[in-house]
């Protein structure tokens, strides 16, 4: 849908294994930056590399870092505990908040490696005119969940249509 009429055809590889696969590093310095977190979580490169610089701010040395990125047409509310409005949300563990008007759950046992195989399908699917937002019920930062929530950040950023 988002390629439009000037692909003449696409081959569907089916579902990622992952669902944020690149986790980009820039090595070029005295020591390893992380520039966008992926797949491999911070701690597993630190653990075989040691500590990671601090990424610059308001550089784009890598695809994947613009502020707003990966987002849907509908605009994103992140940290959701109730509704506001026609919210459809995007939900992560037990139990959903009840009273919105369409739920996806990223992973009802609040699997992190699970949400991230289906951050984008599940996006995807409530990203609909008939809902005012997608709202986002919070996600453990921690290992994958980084990246989910880089994703998800970069997705709720500000932009211009």
């Amino acid at each position: 849908a988002d390629l439009g009429a000037g692909v003449a055809m696409v081959l569907d590889g089916g579902a990622c294994k992952v669902g944020v696969e690149s986790t980009v590093i820039d090595l070029t310095g005295r020591r390893a930056r992380l520039l966008r977190p992926g797949g491999v979580a911070r701690g597993d490169i630190e653990a075989l590399i040691g500590p990671l610089a601090a990424p610059w701010r308001g550089r784009i040395d890598s695809p994947g870092m613009l502020a707003s990125h990966y987002a849907p047409k509908l605009p994103v509310r992140l940290g959701a505990r109730a509704p506001k409005g026609r919210e459809a949300l995007l939900a992560f563990g037990r139990p959903a908040p009840k009273g919105f008007v369409r739920v996806r759950n990223l992973s009802p046992g609040g699997d992190l490696k699970q949400a991230a195989r289906r951050l984008f399908a599940c996006l995807r699917a409530l990203d609909s005119p008939q809902w005012t937002r997608i709202a986002v019920m919070p996600i453990p930062d921690e290992g994958i969940g980084a990246a989910i929530n880089d994703r998800l950040r970069r997705a709720a950023a500000s932009r211009r249509r």
